[in-house]
């Protein structure tokens, strides 16, 4: 059963899918960590893939930019395909000096500017979290790979360029990590659809110190993001 952005047929993704923003990271994921590789979706180019590692199956799909994009996709993975748990692998920028380049977040929870979860129609200010399992393998998976990482909450921002400038400093007062724009949405297609998910993200910049990764610093720390994710899939 195909959708209007997946030409996939249920059962072509495996009950866990990676998620980066990008679908050449996708790609990338899947020709460097995977065996058995097979295409699964290229509809408007969100690229998706099926393989193995470790003698599991795994998937690794797009998600594109912003929370719009990934809840249609997500909801999808889950809704239609089977999928049971969702990985979000991403970049983000710090808010915190202690949350340095190349450190890999493990995103507990999410705040957001966004209107997301207005279509829930709640009495109040939805909390988006991760699945606990996920979290606690996740750190497990950190420390034997001794990765510099950190657990807490990120904020999923609806804006990249801002007119009125950023609240960082309000933000990092409230116990926030560092920035991106696609977890809140995630956190809740999977409590409103009972699955699990799960963002990893390294830090590739620091809006504190205005530090950056290089190109070939992002894809090594990448990689140890990825090897977390796959580990725990």
């Amino acid at each position: 059963m195909s959708t209007p952005h997946n030409k996939a047929e249920v059962g072509d993704f495996a009950e866990t899918v990676l998620m980066p923003g990008d679908p050449l990271r996708a790609k990338w994921i899947a020709e460097t960590f995977l065996s058995e590789v097979v295409e699964v979706n290229s509809v408007r180019n969100m690229l998706g893939y099926t393989g193995n590692y470790k003698g599991k199956r795994v998937s690794v799909m797009g998600s594109g930019m912003g929370m719009p994009s990934i809840g249609i996709y997500s909801y999808e993975l889950f809704n239609v395909y089977n999928v049971k748990r969702i990985i979000r692998v991403g970049s983000a920028g710090s808010y915190k000096k202690e949350v340095k380049i190349r450190d890999v977040v493990i995103a507990m929870g999410s705040s957001t500017n966004s209107n997301y979860a207005q279509q829930y129609h709640l009495n109040g200010t939805y909390s988006a979290l991760a699945s606990y399992n996920l979290v606690e393998k996740a750190v497990e998976v950190a420390k034997r790979k001794k990765v510099n990482y950190h657990v807490g909450n990120v904020f999923s921002s609806d804006v990249f360029y801002t007119a009125g400038g950023d609240d960082i400093n309000k933000w990092a007062s409230m116990g926030v990590s560092c920035v991106e724009m696609e977890s809140y949405a995630l956190y809740c297609n999977a409590a409103y659809l009972g699955k699990e998910a799960l963002t990893l993200l390294t830090i590739s910049d620091s809006l504190i110190t205005h530090e950056a990764t290089t190109a070939e610093e992002r894809q090594t720390s990448f990689a140890q993001m990825i090897e977390i994710a796959l580990e725990i899939a």
